[in-house]
């Protein structure tokens, strides 16, 4: 369970986030708003990424405050861009380096990226140049790397956005078969039809926290 306890987050004098507090406990919940509403920053809350301004964030009990390095060790994030968050040259090299700091031995680091490479059909990419991936494979890299981590939780910000409708779909079958709690911040309302539960962030606030087929339409509907 994560527990947003009267968050209020605050870049200088700009308030992005006004008084949130929710329970999630489900396990596909889809965060979706306009450019600016806040849902991005929320999704960078959940592990820790940024701090409240007000308020407390708690990850099975621990707080992103006073936790942190637990907390990211639970909640696994995937930037909307993955060179973002690709680190090393070769591929193998760049799925080690999170093992490493959390001192997996070298025959789980090498089993390990074995079986996440075959799951993504990516297994002939292991020593290839990071940088030299097609955008959806730099996508599941980034994917890759959070798995190999062992979190609990999934957190994704805008995954799809910069892929073609081929690796956009590539991209959505991993998420979908994802075994962890999986938060999705997105613009693809597409991609949320099934999920257990929708959060629509404007300004800032929540409007509006259902069910797919009733928060997407008040969505559609507010923003027309």
């Amino acid at each position: 369970m994560i527990e947003i306890d009267n968050v209020t987050l605050r870049y200088g004098d700009r308030t992005v986030l006004s008084d949130i507090s929710l329970s999630l406990g489900e396990a596909r919940i889809a965060i979706i708003g306009a450019n600016g509403s806040g849902k991005s920053s929320f999704a960078r809350l959940l592990n820790g990424l940024v701090l409240p301004s007000e308020g407390t964030v708690r990850v099975d009990g621990m707080s992103t405050k006073s936790d942190g390095k637990d907390v990211r060790r639970k909640v696994g994030f995937v930037f909307q861009n993955p060179d973002n968050q690709i680190v090393f040259p070769v591929v193998e090299e760049d799925l080690a380096f999170g093992m490493k700091n959390l001192g997996f031995s070298k025959e789980d680091i090498a089993r390990k990226t074995t079986e996440i490479l075959a799951r993504y059909d990516m297994s002939d990419l292991r020593e290839h140049p990071a940088h030299l991936l097609s955008g959806g494979q730099k996508q599941l890299l980034a994917i890759s790397g959070v798995l190999v981590m062992e979190p609990a939780y999934v957190v994704l910000d805008e995954p799809t956005t910069l892929l073609d409708l081929r690796n956009k779909r590539r991209v959505t079958r991993a998420i979908d078969a994802l075994e962890q709690t999986v938060i999705l911040a997105s613009h693809d309302l597409e991609l949320l039809q099934e999920f257990d539960r929708v959060i629509v962030f404007d300004e800032g606030r929540i409007v509006a926290d259902d069910t797919p087929d009733k928060a997407i339409p008040f969505y559609v509907e507010r923003m027309s």
